[in-house]
């Protein structure tokens, strides 16, 4: 069963398991994740041994304004399904953030660093992973950053629309961390399905890091080496402490009420010795995705 089908990552997952395995999944509209009761009814009426979580409130600064909201159905909501998966013999895997952590180291972040998030949204989140693991520690939490994929918008396709609608486009220089692709961590997904198989938390990212505009930058170098029409073709530099203070209408980004970690590279390393290979170099990812569903090439 895998919740929040309807989402970037869900549908990923979808599309990926549908021919292999015996897979359904909810979107919002079907299952609520802060509806304790509706979880217990919905889920707890079917026979699954795996539960994948991709739902949450992800608007990070609405969050910041809706703190009961947030930890409902980013804390609580993962809790029962815990509780749920257990009485089942069932595992969960559930999908938690780089922004549990609060930015300040400069080397990519382990599962045993400690997490300090700085905002709400990475609270309620850091309170879900907890939630998970103290109801049963082989419940699986996978930590992923800056997802992208065909399914649903994501900061490379908004990037690339304002450069083929714009003859300027900007992005944050000074935020760090590391794209992932969500068809490749449908394919690694397997190797934990195991009910009895790896439990606790789990980094997975695409290899390498950069900032939102060397993101924006290599998205932009891909889509004129794939003939993609734009615009612009240079990014300009924003400074993380700007985004604040830019006005409304600034595209879906701003104004930012909540605090961004500067720094939140995750490190694979311990996916990498547990799965015996490394993930794949983001730029090949953003690659990969531009000319698969950018390209007329």
């Amino acid at each position: 069963m895998i919740i929040g089908a309807g989402g970037r990552l869900g549908s990923a997952l979808i599309g990926q398991y549908r021919d292999e395995f015996s897979v359904a999944g909810l979107n919002h509209a079907a299952l609520d994740l802060g509806d304790a009761r509706q979880l217990r009814d919905k889920i707890g009426a079917l026979d699954v041994d795996l539960v994948i979580n991709c739902a949450a409130l992800t608007n990070v600064d609405y969050c910041e304004t809706h703190r009961e909201e947030a930890f409902r159905i980013n804390a609580e909501g993962p809790r029962v399904l815990a509780e749920i998966c257990r009485d089942k013999n069932a595992k969960l895997i559930h999908f938690s953030t780089d922004y549990v952590f609060n930015g300040e180291k400069r080397e990519p972040y382990t599962e045993e660093d400690a997490a300090r998030p700085i905002s709400v949204y990475g609270e309620s989140k850091r309170a879900g992973e907890e939630n998970v693991l103290a109801v049963q520690d082989r419940h699986l939490v996978i930590r992923v950053s800056w997802v992208f994929g065909p399914d649903r918008a994501s900061f490379v396709d908004n990037i690339i629309k304002r450069a083929q609608e714009n003859e300027e486009v900007d992005a944050v220089a000074d935020k760090f961390s590391t794209p992932t692709y969500t068809r490749d961590i449908a394919k690694i997904l397997p190797k934990f399905f195991d009910v009895d198989g790896e439990g606790g938390i789990l980094h997975f990212a695409n290899a390498g890091e950069c900032s939102w505009r060397e993101y924006a930058q290599w998205a932009l170098d891909c889509c004129q080496a794939f003939g993609v029409a734009l615009k612009t073709k240079t990014v300009g530099a924003l400074k993380l402490e700007d985004m604040a203070r830019l006005p409304q209408g600034y595209g879906a980004r701003a104004p930012w009420v909540a605090r961004r970690p500067a720094y939140s590279v995750l490190s694979s390393a311990r996916y990498t010795k547990l799965a015996g290979n490394s993930p794949r170099a983001w730029r090949d990812a953003v690659a990969d995705y531009i000319k698969c569903f950018y390209s007329k090439k």
